[in-house]
Formats: structure tokens, C-alpha cells, sequence
């Protein structure tokens, strides 16, 4: 015991004046900066003086904030982020380390609030069609509470009359594109490596696997998914499921109508509404318009909103300037 006593002595000798020092002034500094509530830029960042900054903002080692950007309150910038462009960011976004938003180019990158720029995405930047002249203004909008995982890349739009866009509550996966002009709903789900080309529309609560390639100006339904590997070159009506190269329908998202939602009898409706349409017990009887007329004028099926609603979005798919519908085989079932 005495031994015990004697070692345990010179471990509390040890701590010193000059170390009660140094612990008293960190603890000193904590209690300061969260008494102020400030933000925080650190030595080694570049953060032009005309850029507006918000409170509680954290500015961390070698980031870069350009002259027109502009922080909302409680934006976290890791280190080796960097905002450029005339650029504005909501409150509380998140740009992990070597992030990249906006670019030194006429027009405007908008991100709203509560959004996470994973690491090394770039976000906001000239987009890669030949058609854009250098000099003209793009844009990119995107709403709040987006998570946008690593090295993913959204790009700006290719002329000033229009915007990339994209809506609230989607998680876009590590290593996916959106390219110039596309128009991306709510509360999707890009899984890893889905690349939309230019102008794609893709509505909300989408699902796409991992991998897959939509064509441009292509437009996805509320409601679909999208299996792994599909490469999409026609319309995805609402609530279907497509897959392959080249994708196919495949039946009703049965599972994705259950999670978000749908009752029995809407589900029971629209399965036998797809069945009618693209599963007739006669093929050579009627063509594919008129049996899309038959299920519009059916009293049961016709005063459903779900089969309405999937009804339109397969009637605007064969409207001009638009591509169709997937292809589908008729022994598809739902």
C-alpha cells in the first residue's frame, strides 16, 4: 500500500502552474466563444471581405468563401470547402471537406436551408453542354433539407431562361449526376452512381437502383422505381416499375405505394387498371389507346384519383416533343 501511495504521489506533483495555466485560459476561451455566439473563421481560410457571413457560421482550415456569397446562420464549412460565385447558402448547411459550390460564371447558385453537401460533391457549376455559350447566365435552385452525398456533381442550366432545380427532402447518393436544366421533385431517392442527362423531370418519392441512366429530357412519375442498371430512354409513367437495357415496365411499385401510403382498395384499382392496359386477355381486340379509353370510362376504375392520376401521366407521355413510355411485354405482371 505504501508503495501504492508513493507512486500515486508524484502523478498529482506533475500537474504544474504553467499547466492549471494553460487548462484555466482553454476553459476560459470555451465559455467565451459560447457566450458570444460568433463565428468562428479560421486562420487559414479565404473569405473575401464583401461576403456576407451569418451567425455562428464555421469557417475551417483552407476553405475559400468568394466576394458574392452569402452565408446563412449556422453554416459548418469543413475544411478544404469552398463557396465561390455569386452563391447563397440557408441556414444551417453543411459543406463537408473539399466540397465545391458555385463557380466564377454570370447567373446564381440558391441552396435553401438544412442541406448537406457531402465530400469532394461539386455543386452549382458550368454545366458540359455545347450548346452553352461562356458569358451567358445559369442557375441552380435547391430547396431544404437535401442530403447530397460524396463526389456527386450538379450542374447549373445551359441558358438563362431556364434552371436546374431541385426540391426538398431528397437523398442523392455518393457519385451521381444531374446535368443542366433537370427538374427534380421532393422526397426522392438516387441511389449510388444514377446519372440523369439534361433536362430530365423526375417527379416525387422516386426510387432509382444503384447505376442507372436516364436519357435526357425523360420524365420519371411520382412514385416509380427504377431498378438497378436500367438505362430509362422513355417516360416512366406514375407509380411503375421499370427495368434493364433498355428499360421496361415491369409492373406496379407495389411495395413504394405501401410505404408511402396507399390504401388496399386504390392499389387493387390501379393493378387492375395496369392490367387492362398492358395486359389484355386479347391482344389483337383493341388497340393500346382504346384500351386506355376503356379504363377512363370504366364506372369503377374511372372515378379512382390514383388510376386518373397514372391515367394522364401515360397520356402525356405521347404529347408532343415527349418520348413515350418505357416499352413493356405482355406477360408483365403487377
Amino acid at each position: 500500500m505504501n508503495s501504492l501511495l508513493k507512486f500515486r504521489k508524484p502523478l498529482s506533483s506533475s500537474f504544474t502552474s504553467s499547466s492549471r495555466q494553460r487548462f484555466s485560459s482553454t476553459l476560459n476561451y470555451v465559455f467565451k466563444e459560447k457566450k458570444e455566439a460568433t463565428s468562428f473563421i479560421h486562420s487559414t481560410a479565404i473569405v473575401h471581405p464583401n461576403a456576407v457571413i451569418g451567425q455562428g457560421v464555421s469557417v475551417g482550415p483552407f476553405c475559400t468563401i468568394g466576394s458574392s456569397a452569402k452565408l446563412g446562420n449556422g453554416c459548418r464549412l469543413h475544411p478544404s470547402s469552398h463557396i465561390f460565385g455569386n452563391t447563397e447558402l440557408g441556414n444551417h448547411c453543411i459543406l463537408m471537406t473539399g466540397a465545391v459550390v458555385g463557380d466564377d460564371i454570370p447567373g446564381r447558385t440558391v441552396i435553401g436551408c438544412n442541406n448537406i453537401i457531402g465530400h469532394h460533391a461539386v455543386v452549382g457549376i458550368k454545366c458540359q453542354d455545347m450548346k452553352y455559350k461562356l458569358g451567358d447566365e445559369c442557375f441552380l435552385d435547391i430547396g431544404d433539407n437535401n442530403e447530397i452525398r460524396e463526389f456527386t456533381s450538379i450542374h447549373r442550366s445551359s441558358k438563362s431562361c431556364d434552371r436546374t432545380v431541385i426540391g426538398d427532402n431528397n437523398l442523392i447518393m455518393g457519385s451521381c449526376h444531374i446535368a443542366h436544366d433537370c427538374k427534380i421533385g421532393n422526397n426522392n431517392i438516387f441511389a449510388n452512381t444514377t446519372l440523369l442527362a439534361g433536362h430530365v423531370v423526375v417527379a416525387d418519392y422516386v426510387h432509382t437502383g444503384g447505376a442507372t441512366v436516364v436519357h435526357q429530357f425523360c420524365h420519371i412519375g411520382s412514385f416509380s422505381f427504377l431498378g438497378g442498371g436500367s438505362v430509362v430512354s422513355q417516360d416512366v409513367p406514375k407509380y411503375m416499375m421499370v427495368s434493364g437495357d433498355r428499360a421496361e415496365l415491369r409492373g406496379l411499385n407495389l411495395e413504394g405505394l405501401r410505404r408511402c401510403g396507399f390504401q388496399n382498395t386504390e392499389i387493387k384499382s390501379l393493378r387492375t387498371a395496369y392490367r387492362k392496359i398492358f395486359m389484355p386477355s386479347d391482344t389483337n381486340s383493341m388497340g393500346f389507346d382504346e384500351r386506355l379509353s376503356e379504363v377512363e370510362h370504366n364506372e369503377d376504375l374511372g372515378s379512382v384519383p390514383a388510376v386518373c392520376s397514372m391515367l394522364q401521366s401515360i397520356r402525356d407521355s405521347f404529347t408532343e416533343n415527349r418520348r413515350g413510355i418505357c416499352n413493356f411485354r405482355q406477360w408483365s405482371r403487377s
